[in-house]
């Protein structure tokens, strides 16, 4: 699935280059732009879901739990600055 997702983005990109290659009209430009930003989002959710699934709800361990959050919370930041 997160290949999938990529492959989107690798063709949204790739179709943006084509578009600042022949000029297009900025409104085109800043659709594309905005497609290629949700399609980041998404990805960027689906794989903090499944950390989050994966390496902290199921983790049995308190101490090892609070080290996974305090990744994800880390990437989270930086991804929102």
């Amino acid at each position: 699935m997160l290949l999938t997702r990529l492959k989107k983005i690798q063709g949204q990109s790739a179709a943006l280059e084509k578009m600042l290659n022949r000029e297009h009209e900025c409104a085109e430009v800043l659709q594309q732009l905005a497609a290629i930003r949700g399609a980041v989002n998404g990805m960027m959710m689906q794989v903090i879901q499944g950390h989050l699934t994966d390496h902290v709800v199921k983790e049995p361990e308190e101490g090892q739990r609070e080290a996974d959050l305090d990744v994800v919370m880390q990437v989270i930041k930086s991804y929102l600055k």
